[in-house]
């Protein structure tokens, strides 16, 4: 089962390369589409991508001619890739949604562009929905026994409320809701309507996967590098009193 991994970036040049070459070493012997949206950068990102890719598209093209309009290129046996540019930054969640209009995948995940998340990760993932078929959806989380490196205790704290107010909600028993690594099937995308432009989105897709009622929902453990402050660090205690927001929002209007 094709795989398609959406990924938007935003300014970096830092890492972009070891991501993709990441990303093109994971899972061997499934294909796999690497769909990556420039969210507006500003550091040499969006030149890296033109040049190593050889490819321009943009919104425009996708909204006149639609996801055709988006070529696949060949990256390396196994790998085609897709790249998409937003004219000015829009956010993760808009550059999410761009991805998610052109993949062509049966299976989607969410990679981010930094290196705080290992693409290896995706084998027990990809196996509980293509192999043994007993998943719809899988969330990743961080705090099941794999490695991580020990970061903020705030934002630990944060991380569990909101996941614990999720489950309140939703009635589900998630440990990790903020997690980038989510992977799904294209029937869940195509149920999917997602409007947020922030990172409100993994609440979004979270709350309409929950709300469906019918999906088979599995979380497996993770590795987590994460980052500092001075690494590039952009969380803040804003946005865990948004995603609270969010979380009350989107279980009443999970579509807007």
């Amino acid at each position: 089962m094709k795989l398609s991994i959406l990924m938007p970036i935003y300014n970096k040049i830092a890492t972009i390369a070891d991501v993709v070459e990441l990303v093109a070493a994971a899972l061997p012997g499934v294909e796999k589409e690497l769909v990556m949206v420039d969210d507006g950068s500003t550091d040499g990102t969006r030149d890296w991508l033109m040049q190593t890719f050889k490819s321009i598209a943009c919104e425009a093209d996708l909204r006149a001619r639609g996801p055709a309009a988006v070529k696949t290129i060949p990256f390396q046996p196994g790998l085609g890739t897709r790249v998409l540019f937003h004219d000015r930054n829009k956010g993760k969640g808009a550059a999410i949604q761009t991805a998610m209009r052109v993949c062509s995948g049966d299976i989607v995940v969410i990679q981010d562009a930094d290196l705080e998340y290992d693409p290896s990760d995706w084998a027990p993932m990809y196996d509980l929905i293509a192999k043994r078929r007993v998943a719809d959806v899988v969330f990743g989380s961080r705090f099941y026994g794999k490695p991580y490196r020990s970061l903020y205790y705030y934002h630990y704290l944060a991380n569990r409320l909101i996941s614990v107010c999720f489950n309140l909600l939703f009635n589900q028993t998630l440990t990790d809701i903020e997690v980038c690594y989510k992977m799904f099937t294209r029937a869940v995308l195509e149920t999917l309507i997602i409007s947020s432009n922030d990172f409100g989105n993994e609440i979004q897709i979270s709350s309409q996967i929950a709300l469906h009622r019918k999906w088979r929902v599995y979380e497996t453990g993770i590795h987590y590098y994460g980052r500092m402050y001075d690494e590039g660090k952009k969380i803040t205690w804003c946005d865990g009193v948004k995603a609270l927001w969010y979380l009350v929002k989107y279980r009443v209007r999970p579509g807007n």
